[in-house]
This record gives structure tokens, C-alpha cells and sequence, in this order.
């Protein structure tokens, strides 16, 4: 059977498995017009970046995340859109047809 995907390849686990790491690992959910922001990667990786598209617009999103002080709380610390900081770790969604730069920074847990 070489070169044969198993059977959770070939039924909606896949799927499954594609929105697991996407909405809980990485931590990018979508709601309506907005997407969450809330990672939750493993304490050794530095960091990731996705090439994000809603409808005809694209976002380049990285994320980094820095080593938690034990004084501080872990989670998310800033999000900034195209230079702007934003107050909430949720952005909303444009069709505008451009390119967009979203970086977000996190302290490991």
C-alpha cells in the first residue's frame, strides 16, 4: 500500500486535524468578519508565520513569542496591523484587495 494516504487521511479527519493545529495551536479563529488572535505554541518554538487570505485580500501574519518572566502573564502582549498597535487581540477582516502586515507578540506559558 506504498504511496496510499491511511483512512484517517481519506475521511473529514483531515479536516479535523487541519482546524486543530490552525484554530488551537496557532491560535487564529475566525468570527464573522474579525480574526482571534490567541496562540498557544509550544514553549520552545520562537515563533511562526502564515500567509492568511480572506476573500481577495492577503495577510502576512507572525507571530513571536519571547520567554515568560515568572512575574509576568503569559498570552499574547501586542498586536500591531500594517505599524498600528491594537488594543484587542482580534482583528477585523477588510476586502480591500491589498497585502497586510500583522504581527503579534506572545509570552510563552
Amino acid at each position: 500500500h506504498i504511496g496510499r494516504g491511511g483512512w484517517s487521511w481519506y475521511t473529514g479527519s483531515a479536516g479535523w486535524m487541519y482546524r486543530l493545529i490552525v484554530e488551537s495551536l496557532l491560535g487564529l479563529r475566525r468570527h464573522g468578519e474579525q480574526l482571534r488572535l490567541a496562540p498557544c505554541l509550544p514553549r520552545d518554538w520562537p515563533g511562526f508565520s502564515i500567509r492568511y487570505r480572506y476573500r481577495e485580500t492577503t495577510y502576512h501574519i507572525t507571530v513571536t513569542q519571547t520567554r515568560a518572566d515568572a512575574a509576568l502573564q503569559s498570552g499574547v502582549t501586542r498586536v500591531t496591523v500594517d505599524g498600528v498597535e491594537h488594543d484587542d487581540q482580534a482583528i477585523a477582516l477588510l476586502d480591500d484587495h491589498r497585502e497586510h502586515r500583522v504581527e503579534v507578540s506572545v509570552r510563552a506559558q
